[in-house]
């Protein structure tokens, strides 16, 4: 399983990554979380513009089987949502990558500091 270590991590299996600006982060979901969820097929955000409290949903992945629940990682605003996955496959592809969900101004940038880093991860899913 694919667990970079320059990212944080979410119990949902969400992850943010903190971009050099030090207020603006890209959110997606884990290599783990397309790996269960299969095959994804649709993908359906909240527009940009919207404001986010952490753990408020943001959106949701619809894979053949299911359908699950995005919560955003940390409070904040959808600044912009990637055009690419209307390709939802994307996702499976390169969850890290091109499959990112949206970008976010970050209200508060140390709340990232609350979230686990890759080893945390990396345990809680048994890796």
């Amino acid at each position: 399983m694919n667990v970079p270590g320059d990212l944080r991590y979410t119990k949902d299996h969400e992850w943010v990554k903190l971009l050099a600006d030090g207020a603006t982060a890209l959110v997606g979901i884990t290599d783990f979380a397309q790996s269960e969820l299969g095959d994804i097929v649709f993908v359906e955000l909240k527009p940009e513009g919207t404001a986010l409290a952490e753990q408020e949903i943001f959106g949701t992945v619809e894979a053949v089987k299911t359908v699950a629940d995005l919560f955003a990682p940390v409070a904040g605003t959808i600044l912009e949502l990637n055009g690419v996955l209307d390709a939802a496959e994307t996702v499976n592809q390169d969850p890290y990558g091109e499959g990112w969900m949206v970008k976010m101004k970050v209200a508060d940038p140390s709340s990232l500091d609350a979230l686990m880093d890759a080893a945390a991860y990396t345990e809680m899913i048994g890796g």
